[in-house]
């Protein structure tokens, strides 16, 4: 895997992934500065959010459940001193579909923390893991 990072101007970077994706990030350069998009930190927790969705509909769909979306909301502490890594994360999970059992959802959600996502194995190494999960019956609201 490959990425390339290009500083732009001030706190605004460009980076690029291996395949040719974009995305700009950066921070404030001063009290009220501009925000050119997230900061690197708020891109590692999205990519953490990321890895975990993908993990959680790929098992769901995979033993035939009718998912139609999953939303992460993730809540996390900083360290107060360099580095400042990640202390602690919740994950709560939504997940919506038709007449999903929510047994098959809370066993993909557990694999994927605890077993296939590299980004939560990672901030594991510093960072207490939490989550918990609804199920949202879409069958109902018709």
């Amino acid at each position: 895997m490959k990425a390339r990072v290009k500083w732009v101007e001030d706190r605004t970077f460009v980076g690029e992934s291996g395949t040719g994706h974009k995305l700009v990030f950066g921070t404030a350069h001063g009290e009220g500065g501009p925000k050119p998009g997230p900061s690197p930190m708020e891109l590692v927790l999205i990519g953490t959010g990321g890895c975990s969705a993908f993990d959680v509909v790929h098992i769901l769909e995979k033993g035939r459940e009718a998912v139609e979306d999953c939303v992460v909301e993730l809540d996390a502490d900083r360290a107060e001193t360099d580095p400042k890594v990640f202390t602690r994360i919740h994950m709560h999970f939504v997940v919506k579909g038709r007449n999903l059992s929510e047994a098959k959802v809370k066993r993909a959600i557990d694999l994927s923390v605890e077993k296939y996502c590299s980004a939560s194995a990672m901030m594991a190494r510093t960072a207490t893991l939490t989550h918990d999960f609804e199920v949202v019956d879409t069958a109902a609201a018709s």
